[in-house]
């Protein structure tokens, strides 16, 4: 996923930002998943054909964006596909549009995005999609008990507020136009413009199914959106055979998973002789340079548009098409990595590059491109750590926003300075440092405010008790039979579940409960020896 996003970030380097963001839901209601069902069985009973079908209207949607240009002309797209909790797939699909594209103002924005309902005898069909799968479930004092609600607010931050005009950026983002109409109801609810999730009306009825379309043409933190779409998912390694002998090669799944040096016992030197003569990219690349004067103003990053590296003479041989295509990038290397060489600091004090503070602004304007400001936040405290800056204040003052930047999308009320300030704080305590102690602006936020990696037990203990008197006999029992895995120890005992149910049935909560109790006792052992496959539907 790491590799995934960096790829991401050169490609935001060579075309820019994104544009669109589209979030596109598998309907389970299709006729070609309905009509594939046998006797009794549901869509959920049938993961296999709902794939499939996901997977073919995909495409079709990719072909409409990309090639047939609905959002007119696209240089770059990315997606993601992930599962929902109850089984559906659906795709994260960022778009990139050529600067005669480009969305930039309000009339743009409404020409591809809507956020308000149609009455029926505008557009009926319309109508119909829109009030069955972009509307925005009724919550806060409509309905307390909606999976958004987090403290009392909703985390999607429904209802909207009514807008007789589009506007463009407010925070990175436009606010649609929401005309204030009269409601309408939708099942047991009476809602209007303000619970509409934006959508593009041409895709929504062509492909009937949640489509959630927003512009970004001005947003504050383009790594948000390429972290959120490379967010990552759990994943077991599983096989399945017939009754018999289990043939299953775990040295073989290793290896495969990793990229393995191999030598014969007893010939290390002859390994590490032939490794040192061995010519990576990047020394033939130094090679190159040598006999070809021409691509002295190409960058290492860039030659892979020019030339194409040849794996068995292990030389860059000119690109003869297609270079327009193609990004290059460099490795990167995580902060943490140590320098190899003790004499680099002393060269480079000779060299005068570590005068003054500059080479701590540089090191955070590098690693800004690619890194996310949790990463740069690290970054920072370990340079105030081992560092000899000057001048810390003024450190955070220039690179203020894109170690922030984060919060900006988290926090709706306090600013997002405060809460990455929290943050360094956390950090700088492993280098015997606070905020104060660098004149930096000290910050006391409520308690519960930042997110932390540690778990209070007391409240762990408070939820796990709640949980537990929501559960009814069935849910009882598979809690117990999950708890009592993990606690006993026996080669015989089974550590791998597949739990199985219909949507609404709580296998959600088993999992949460089995994570809060005893967590102080159980937590590590839990994920490290527990793995609980689920199918959510």
């Amino acid at each position: 996923m790491q590799q995934n996003y960096q790829d991401a970030m050169a490609m935001v380097r060579k075309f820019g930002r994104p544009d669109l963001f589209l979030t596109f839901t598998c309907n389970p209601s299709r006729s070609e998943i309905l009509n594939n069902m046998e006797g009794v069985q549901r869509p959920e009973d049938r993961p296999d054909i709902i794939v499939r079908v996901f997977n073919i209207k995909l495409k079709e949607l990719l072909i409409d964006i990309c090639k047939h240009g609905i959002f007119r002309t696209v240089l770059a797209h990315i997606y993601v596909i992930e599962f929902q909790k109850r089984g559906l797939p659906h795709a994260h699909i960022l778009l990139t549009l050529d600067s005669e594209s480009k969305i930039r103002t309000k009339d743009d924005i409404d020409k591809f995005v809507s956020a308000e309902l149609l009455y029926p005898y505008t557009d009926l069909r319309l109508f119909q999609i829109v009030t069955k799968c972009m509307v925005h479930a009724p919550c806060r004092t409509i309905n307390i008990n909606s999976p958004c609600m987090r403290d009392g607010q909703c985390c999607k931050s429904f209802p909207k507020q009514f807008k007789d005009d589009t506007e463009e950026n407010v925070n990175g983002y436009p606010i649609y136009r929401r005309r204030a109409t009269e409601p309408v109801q939708v099942g047991k609810y009476s809602i209007d413009n303000r619970w509409v999730v934006p959508y593009n009306p041409w895709l929504l009825k062509k492909f009937n199914a949640h489509i959630n379309v927003e512009v970004c043409v001005s947003v504050k933190s383009v790594k948000y959106l390429y972290k959120y779409v490379y967010k990552g998912h759990d994943a077991a390694s599983v096989k399945i055979q017939k009754e018999g002998a289990l043939d299953h090669d775990e040295i073989l799944s290793f290896v495969e998973g990793r990229y393995p040096i191999m030598y014969r016992e007893g010939q290390e030197a002859q390994a590490n002789e032939r490794a040192a003569l061995r010519k990576t990219t990047l020394t033939s690349w130094f090679e190159l340079n040598k006999n070809d004067p021409s691509v002295h103003n190409i960058s290492y990053s860039d030659i892979p548009q020019y030339y194409v590296f040849d794996k068995s003479t292990t030389n860059w041989k000119k690109r003869q098409r297609g270079g327009q295509n193609v990004i290059g990038r460099l490795p990167v290397v995580s902060i943490l990595d140590t320098e190899r060489c003790i004499t680099f600091q002393q060269a480079c004090q000779e060299y005068g590059l570590l005068r003054g503070d500059q080479q701590w602004h540089d090191a955070l304007n590098e690693a800004a491109p690619f890194q996310s400001p949790r990463q740069l936040r690290m970054l920072f405290a370990m340079i105030c750590g081992f560092g000899e800056v000057e001048d810390v204040p003024d450190l955070w003052v220039q690179h203020q926003v894109s170690l922030c930047e984060d919060f900006l999308h988290r926090c709706l009320e306090q600013p997002g300075p405060h809460y990455a300030l929290a943050d360094i704080e956390e950090l700088l305590t492993s280098y015997n440092l606070s905020l104060q102690k660098l004149h930096l602006p000290t910050v006391d936020l409520p308690a519960g405010d930042l997110e932390r990696s540690n778990f209070v037990v007391v409240e762990e203990q408070a939820e796990a008790n709640s949980y537990t008197m929501q559960l009814n006999s069935e849910q009882r029992n598979v809690v117990e039979i999950l708890l009592s895995a993990v606690y006993n120890n026996a080669a015989d005992t089974p550590k791998c579940y597949f739990l199985d149910g219909p949507a609404g049935t709580g296998k959600n909560l088993f999992i949460q409960l089995c994570f809060t109790q005893y967590v102080v006792e159980v937590m590590m052992l839990f994920l490290l020896h527990l793995q609980v496959l689920l199918q959510l539907y």
